[in-house]
């Protein structure tokens, strides 16, 4: 249908401009993990003359585009705060591919490689993932203490960040099942449930992402859903009858910290680690991680992390979980 024809009826197909100069990727998602080196792909089928390729990140709490790198095919020059860690890997004079070293949890989410030619500009969109873990946190002061800000500093504290909505909804497929609701890191407030029941929305709804929508960020409170990757170190325990100073000093004796939520959580899911015994954490917490559940463990029939929430510091039961870094 030409434009004419087009102008004559009440709609028109809207057709996606075809890329004169761009290749369109094969695959437009890249999982990788933390401390991993990953290459998002942009290749040119050919060079126009006086272009640019600007390389930007979407960043979801604001909308906005922070620039990567930019290049003319000869000199290229590297923008904010990825710029110690990013290159491009020029693996011939089309390939306009951004590396980026060392991937970190902030690095997840939408990339835009963009040709710039005057009035043919044209674009592709890739997503980086992180393959990680989503677990939910409160503080020792009980649910719904967090406002936004608060959520994401706990989960930062935690080796985590907050989570995305499309991160939850993957760990809701996968089975995490919470009735409380917390903050994702658009803004907006969510809970998932696998099992319907009366004080997690009513037995009539079916299973899948409650929301709550966007909420005021600094007047609203609730949990979190923090997100973690692949651990850069190894996390084991110390056993013993400890307060928790003397988790703590347990663990320095042997050169290393008390390890914090999200890494217990990375050593659960990547790494394998199943122990009965619970033990200590930096946020003063106790928690134990469990990949083959068994009756004196819990007794609960899906893996996971058990919690025994945030017991007197002073009490000599517990041993502790200690991380050291590589």
């Amino acid at each position: 249908m030409g434009l004419w024809e087009c102008l004559k009826v009440t709609w028109c197909p809207t057709a996606t401009p075809r890329l004169q100069y761009l290749l369109e990727p094969l695959h437009t998602a890249v999982h990788t993990q933390r401390g991993a080196t990953a290459t998002l792909p942009c290749v040119l089928r050919a060079l126009p003359r006086n272009y640019r390729v600007k390389w930007s990140k979407v960043e979801p709490t604001n909308y906005g585009e922070n620039v990567i790198i930019i290049t003319n095919g000869l000199y290229h020059k590297n923008y904010g705060p990825l710029s110690p860690r990013v290159r491009l890997r020029h693996s011939h004079r089309y390939d306009a591919s951004l590396t980026i070293t060392d991937v970190t949890l902030e690095d997840e989410g939408r990339y835009r490689c963009q040709l710039v030619n005057g009035l043919e500009d044209e674009s592709v969109s890739l997503t980086l993932h992180l393959e990680g873990v989503v677990f939910p946190y409160q503080p020792s002061n009980g649910r719904y203490r967090f406002n936004y800000h608060e959520a994401k500093r706990a989960c930062e504290q935690q080796d985590a960040r907050l989570a995305t909505y499309q991160q939850l909804y993957k760990a809701w497929m996968e089975g995490l099942d919470w009735c409380n609701a917390g903050w994702v890191l658009d803004g907006t407030v969510h809970y998932p449930i696998i099992n319907s029941r009366e004080p997690c929305g009513g037995r009539l709804l079916l299973p899948g992402i409650r929301s709550y929508g966007a909420k005021d960020k600094q007047r609203d409170h609730f949990d979190a859903f923090c997100f973690t990757s692949a651990l850069q170190g190894e996390v084991y325990f110390i056993r013993g009858h400890l307060s928790f100073k003397e988790a703590g000093q347990a663990c320095r004796n042997h050169g290393a910290t008390i390890a914090k939520v999200g890494q217990l959580y990375s050593a659960w899911k990547f790494l394998g680690l199943d122990r009965c015994d619970g033990g200590w954490l930096a946020d003063g917490s106790v928690r134990y991680p469990i990949t083959t559940p068994r009756q004196r463990c819990g007794g609960l029939p899906e893996p996971g992390v058990r919690s025994f929430g945030f017991p007197s510091k002073e009490l000599r039961i517990y041993g502790t979980y200690c991380f050291t870094g590589t």
